[in-house]
């Protein structure tokens, strides 16, 4: 048995990003980036005005005020997306929407507020003195062509989107999903919505380790409930080792009678890096490869399967598409927490602000087959294995649940 640390080492070994792909722009959402962006020009492209006015030489309006307004005469107007191909001379003025090119021989915008308007032909008041600069977004001042916009291995969020596409991108290199195989064995395991015989339970762990892989971002390629038979999960297995970057079980990885996982993985050729660790719940989990497939075998209590997949199957997830390891974040217990002598104990939580502070408190559920302890949880607390249970006031580390915010 390993400790959770050792265990953590031990599949950093394993984990390198996936290919690359490009892709169209629209289907970049969620992605890493498996490029640096740069600006294809600058921003802004021209020098263009701020406002909606009139562009002046600022030197013409010296003095003027509402009462003394000095007056211009008017030689046309530019509008967005209107080449500025005119030139202000000495006591003109040019129309100027908002985002329309200044002018040559303009140095500022005064705002049509600050003017007698468009109505008053070919004579405009200006009601105010400017300087140099005012209101005119200059060539560049925003971005220099060239200029890194985004940074390789960074999630693509609408931000980054409405970036790219700002600078002409169509597509984007990023690295690709996962192909995922999902899988639960058991012969007492029934579908939601049948009805239930003796002896069975309904088989809430591939719903669950579903819903987190597509979360995720990663594509699940295969499916499938399993009887306990070897030889129906050798097939499976088989195709899923040729197929899948990431296999992942829910159950038979334990030392009952019909766990057969762990023995067909070895006759696969897989590699069995660990099968036991030092956490509680959870113990029985197992990480193994063959050639680049990364394997995981969960436990098939409903709370070891669900936390043990947040632990160490999400950050995998993560990294192998570019991303990185959630940092673990510090909080203060406002109960008891019960904290285990030997094991690294996990339970499902609630975090939020109190005055200032993050606070948490686990959930009273603590048994490896309460799944409604995830209930209304947004974090799952850790603690390093301790003596005695940590008391209220004290410091533990939490994993934010990305889907359930702090409030």
């Amino acid at each position: 048995m390993v400790t959770v640390e050792a265990a953590k080492k031990i599949i950093a070994k394993h984990i390198n990003p996936l290919g690359k792909e490009t892709v169209p722009l629209q289907e970049c959402r969620g992605r890493f980036l498996a490029e640096n962006i740069l600006a294809s020009f600058p921003m802004p492209r021209f020098d263009n005005s701020a406002m909606d006015g009139f562009a002046v030489r600022a030197a013409d309006t010296i003095g003027s005020t509402k009462e003394d307004p000095v007056s211009l005469k008017l030689i046309g107007g530019i509008a967005a997306g209107e080449p500025g191909d005119l030139r202000l001379a000495k006591g003109e003025c040019v129309q100027c929407m908002t985002g329309a090119p200044v002018p040559d021989g303009a140095d500022a915008v005064v705002m049509v507020e600050d003017s007698s308007g468009y109505d008053n032909g070919d004579t405009i008041k200006i009601f105010l003195e400017t300087k140099p600069g005012r209101h005119i977004r200059y060539k560049g001042e925003e971005i220099e062509e060239g200029a890194t916009l985004i940074m390789q291995n960074e999630v693509i969020t609408p931000a980054e989107l409405g970036t790219m596409a700002t600078f002409g991108y169509g597509e984007a290199q990023v690295y690709r999903n996962p192909r995922i195989a999902l899988f639960a064995t058991g012969d007492e395991l029934v579908e939601p919505g049948r009805r239930l015989e003796p002896g069975e339970i309904y088989n809430s762990n591939l719903f669950v380790l579903s819903d987190l892989t597509t979360k995720q971002g990663a594509n699940i390629m295969m499916h499938e409930t399993i009887a306990d038979d070897p030889n129906a999960l050798k097939l499976f297995l088989s195709r899923a080792l040729k197929e899948c970057d990431v296999i992942i079980s829910s159950g038979g990885v334990s030392m009952g009678k019909y766990d057969y996982v762990r023995e067909i993985f070895s006759e696969l050729g897989v590699e069995e890096h660990f099968w036991k660790v030092s956490q509680k719940p959870g113990k029985p989990l197992f990480f193994g490869t063959n050639s680049d497939t990364l394997i995981f075998g969960l436990p098939g209590n409903p709370v070891s399967c669900f936390i043990g997949f947040m632990e160490w199957v999400w950050p995998v997830l993560n990294m192998i598409m570019g991303g990185r390891d959630q940092e673990l974040i510090p909080a203060i217990l406002t109960t008891t927490f019960p904290r285990d002598r030997y094991k690294t104990r996990f339970l499902f939580g609630k975090a939020w602000f109190q005055e200032g502070h993050l606070v948490c408190a686990p959930s009273s559920k603590v048994g490896s087959h309460m799944l409604s302890s995830s209930l209304n949880a947004n974090c799952i607390i850790r603690t390093d294995p301790g003596d005695s249970h940590l008391s209220a006031g004290r410091s533990v580390q939490l994993r934010i649940l990305p889907w359930k915010p702090i409030t």
